[in-house]
């Protein structure tokens, strides 16, 4: 990884080490270096740990697939518009009083579905200081801009100096009223929030963490634990999950993972509607069926349990709830 990374250990980086681990076979390598060549691979040692069988929920997420390589007619390469709305590097403006800042796009692990998955990559690296000073002087420029989402890439594989820094001089723009991180980082590599990075975050302005998590599994005592540490600083701590066939797309499976978010003290906020990146179609739900198993949910679960619903359109033309 770059300099400024924290360094997770035991990461499988390869389809060479899927197959040591027992994941893939062997005789599927050449089509899935094909894979691998086109989507980056993580698979960090906690999240390994977790795995049952390859297709089980957890492996599902994070084990390539040929599937991946069929492009449907409806999946783009930038199912959001992040490029299109994109003012300067790093700055996605799509709504008047909230702008992302993505400062990286490397993550700790790739997950099979996600909607950048043809930006993100162990390449990806971090903006350089004057990407980073001119992405600070779009959001001064912006005074209708009262909160900042870091997120990429994950914001907390960056070094405790650099987000520190980074928190600081977003911080320091007056309009700037709340920052928010999104990361798969306390899930992915539970060792990576250490106390100097959890100081890090213990600042004055207003901070929320939005937590990726979709499978009950995924939020083991050692994810709890390193989210305590952010907890004690007073950080609340949201849910973001995405419906995901194979995954959770059931009632007890979302009805598990969101009690197990509340034992965590995450609040449950948003359950995604898959968006339409390139090699997704295996994930797809239908809304409709999201529908009935959020409506089958309700009044069997606690309310403070229930996410919202939502389906980001194409072309960048914000969240819907469903």
């Amino acid at each position: 990884m770059p300099d400024g990374f924290a360094k997770p250990k035991q990461t499988i980086r390869d389809v060479a080490g899927l197959i040591d681990a027992g994941l893939v076979s062997p005789r599927d390598r050449a089509a899935l270096d094909d894979v691998a060549a086109r989507y980056a691979i993580a698979l960090p040692a906690a999240l390994r740990a977790l795995i049952a069988a390859p297709d089980d929920p957890i492996g599902r997420q994070f084990i390539p697939d040929f599937a991946e390589l069929i492009t449907a007619p409806h999946e783009s390469a930038d199912p959001v518009a992040d490029e299109a709305l994109s003012p300067v590097p790093g700055v996605v403006h799509r709504y008047p009083d909230r702008a992302l800042l993505k400062p990286l796009l490397a993550c700790p692990v790739y997950c099979r579905f996600c909607f950048r998955r043809e930006q993100v990559g162990p390449d990806g690296g971090v903006l350089s200081p004057a990407a980073l000073d001119a992405a600070y002087r779009y959001i001064a420029a912006h005074p209708g801009i009262r909160e900042v989402i870091l997120t990429g890439g994950d914001p907390l594989i960056l070094s405790p100096r650099r987000l520190r820094e980074i928190l600081r001089r977003l911080g320091a723009i007056p309009h700037v009223e709340v920052l928010r991180i999104h990361t798969r980082a306390p899930v992915a590599d539970p060792a990576l929030i250490t106390d100097a990075l959890a100081d890090a975050l213990d600042i004055d302005t207003p901070i929320f963490l939005a937590l990726h998590a979709n499978h009950a599994r995924e939020l083991s005592d050692n994810v709890v634990d390193s989210l305590r540490k952010l907890q004690r600083r007073g950080i609340p701590i949201l849910g973001q999950t995405v419906l995901l066939a194979g995954v959770n797309d059931s009632e007890a499976a979302l009805a598990d993972l969101f009690r197990a978010m509340l034992r965590a003290r995450i609040k449950p906020y948003y359950l995604h509607q898959l968006d339409a990146a390139p090699g997704t179609a295996r994930f797809h739900v239908p809304p409709e069926r999201g529908r009935k198993i959020l409506a089958a949910l309700r009044g069997t679960i606690s309310g403070t349990a229930l996410p919202t619903y939502i389906f980001d359109r194409p072309g960048g033309l914000g969240k819907i709830p469903l």
